[in-house]
């Protein structure tokens, strides 16, 4: 498959970690140059040692972005737009999924505030991001917009509150939107919607609600990051400029829509 990424940039929310940060490895590789962000410090500095030799070359810069704060963001995609020039992709890959001792919160008790950070993380930062970079991918007649979602946006959610599956499933619905708005200017927006991968946020393997979720995947293992990874590099390639408004699951068969 030919990507089509060489000296293209490509933004990253969430690239600090986990599919983000494979995403942004593998962006590396096709050519473009890679502006990630993360919440924490300490996932900003490790993603930032993972990719030094990218940093260094001046290929990839990493950062501490929180997505509740719009001058934040505006502050990053500035930064970006002065090293590397207009962005030509971008990946929303930021999320949170709050659990408690007792697993995810219910919808008759979830406390307003977990609700309203989910939704500002998961959504509304999606959304803010979209604002930076549709200017110039508007004036370039092409863009490439691409929405890391979930399988508990797709169908019932076992693991995963309530906050964070309306949060992955409007995703689908920001996307849809694009489309009809941005299409005829070059720009594509799609979703990939992994199902259980292994990373960070799920923790290893070998716990009890992996253990239990490989059950119900026909492939009968997790999946990974990389696998992930290259569902979105395909949607940011010059092949996939016809495939506009898509879902595409990327969870080994536990899901398969009709």
């Amino acid at each position: 498959m030919s990507t089509g990424g060489t000296g293209r940039v490509a933004v990253i929310s969430g690239g600090t970690t986990g599919i983000g940060l494979a995403t942004a490895r593998r962006f590396l590789r096709d050519g473009y140059r890679v502006g990630v962000f993360g919440h924490s410090a300490e996932s900003v500095r490790q993603a930032g040692a993972s990719l030094a030799e990218s940093v260094e070359a001046g290929r990839a810069v990493a950062s501490q972005v929180d997505l509740r704060k719009p001058e934040a963001i505006q502050s990053f995609f500035n930064d970006i737009g002065a090293r590397f020039g207009a962005p030509s992709v971008l990946v929303c890959c930021a999320g949170v999924s709050p659990k408690g001792n007792n697993g995810p919160s219910l919808v008759g008790t979830i406390p307003r505030g977990e609700w309203d950070d989910v939704l500002s993380i998961n959504l509304t930062g999606a959304m803010l991001c979209c604002q930076y970079v549709l200017p110039d991918m508007q004036n370039n007649r092409f863009g490439r917009i691409i929405f890391v979602g979930s399988l508990a946006g797709r169908t019932r959610p076992l693991i995963a509150g309530p906050a964070y599956a309306v949060s992955k499933a409007a995703l689908a619905g920001l996307s849809r939107s694009l489309v009809t708005q941005y299409g005829r200017f070059g720009i594509t927006a799609n979703v990939v919607a992994p199902g259980r991968i292994l990373s960070g946020m799920t923790g290893p393997a070998s716990s009890d609600v992996n253990r239990q979720a490989i059950t119900r995947i026909p492939a009968g293992r997790l999946g990974t990051t990389d696998e992930v990874s290259a569902a979105i590099a395909f949607l940011a390639s010059d092949e996939a400029g016809f495939v506009n408004g898509a879902i595409l699951d990327v969870n080994g068969g536990e899901f398969t829509p009709s």
